[in-house]
């Protein structure tokens, strides 16, 4: 994340928060499929499959690395 962060010159600022969560949920679903052979179907929902309050999470974490980078 911190690089797409950088290599973007500081534009993920034009990202909206849901977008940006996405992008964490994304990266993941990449990283368990990668650690994970058979993962729970809850590990690698979807985003409309979210709970709320796990992509407010994401679009946090996002943020949070933008806001260091």
């Amino acid at each position: 994340m911190r690089a797409f962060v950088e290599v973007s010159a500081g534009n993920t600022a034009k990202l909206t928060r849901e977008q940006k969560g996405r992008f964490v949920a994304l990266c993941w679903i990449a990283q368990i499929h990668k650690h994970i052979d058979n993962p729970k179907p809850s590990y690698v929902a979807d985003w409309d499959d979210l709970p709320e309050w796990q992509r407010q999470t994401d679009a946090d974490i996002f943020e949070k690395i933008e806001n260091d980078a």
